[in-house]
């Protein structure tokens, strides 16, 4: 793959809903180690566009690209085999358990006791909860605590971590710095700019838009199901990116 390759291509995407446009012919790129922003008001089509990249719904026409090569995903875990991951506002970990036992959720490493016996590899897990968390450089004091312990914004470190485990490519983050204090949701832009640093894509959802230019390369505009506009981010203003998603 040439670095002109974009990790992601959606083409003349759209998806109907009966006789509701939920999305109507709408294209984006996601090149590696690049933050592009989805914005747009409610209802502009945002949570759509990424349930469709990431294998919820089918599109009901075009085409989604990974790496130059058209795919067709029949559910989520067939997007995730081939490294689109998705880390929603509620991160889906499970309280009780570790980093590691996270990481590894539905997917757990065993070993055999006594030369027969099936156990969980909690040693692997561990170390795998590690080096995850040192690669976004990101020190937790105790790896064996249970998740529910750990502050926003470090919950949000074990949801990327997970994602970065298993080798996502493009890492879609919805909201992710919504429910978080203003020292938190600087920790989590400075886990995004180490995926970016990584060569990874990410695809970033939030309302803020102070968020968004500190992190973003690129927004992308939604409104009402088309996309309403592209801009560079060093190219555009707050003001002008309020006006494409309200169309004034």
């Amino acid at each position: 793959m040439n670095s002109q390759t974009p990790l992601l291509e959606v083409r003349n995407l759209s998806r109907y809903f009966g006789a509701v446009r939920a999305l109507d012919d709408c294209s984006m790129v996601v090149r590696p180690g690049e933050v592009v922003a989805l914005a747009g008001d409610n209802g502009a089509g945002k949570t759509t566009m990424i349930k469709a990249i990431s294998g919820v719904y089918p599109p009901t026409s075009g085409e989604i690209l990974i790496e130059g090569q058209q795919v067709h995903f029949g559910s989520p875990q067939e997007a995730r085999a081939l490294g689109i991951e998705t880390i929603y506002q509620d991160l889906a970990l499970a309280d009780n358990l570790t980093i590691g036992a996270n990481i590894f959720l539905g997917r757990e490493p065993m070993r055999k006791a006594y030369g027969f016996l099936p156990v969980l590899d909690r040693k692997a897990m561990a170390k795998a909860a590690a080096e995850t968390m040192a690669m976004l450089d990101f020190h937790v004091k105790r790896l064996d605590a249970p998740v529910s312990n750990f502050s926003g914004g470090q919950r949000q470190a074990v949801a990327i971590g997970r994602a970065v485990y298993w080798n996502a490519k493009i890492l879609i983050m919805d909201e992710p710095t919504a429910a978080l204090g203003v020292p938190e949701q600087r920790k989590v832009i400075s886990l995004i700019k180490s995926l970016k640093a990584q060569g990874r894509g990410v695809i970033f959802i939030s309302h803020n838009l102070q968020d968004i230019f500190a992190v973003s390369d690129r927004i992308v505009v939604l409104r009402r199901g088309i996309v309403a506009g592209e801009r560079m981010i060093a190219e555009t203003t707050h003001d002008e990116i309020v006006r494409l998603m309200i169309g004034g």
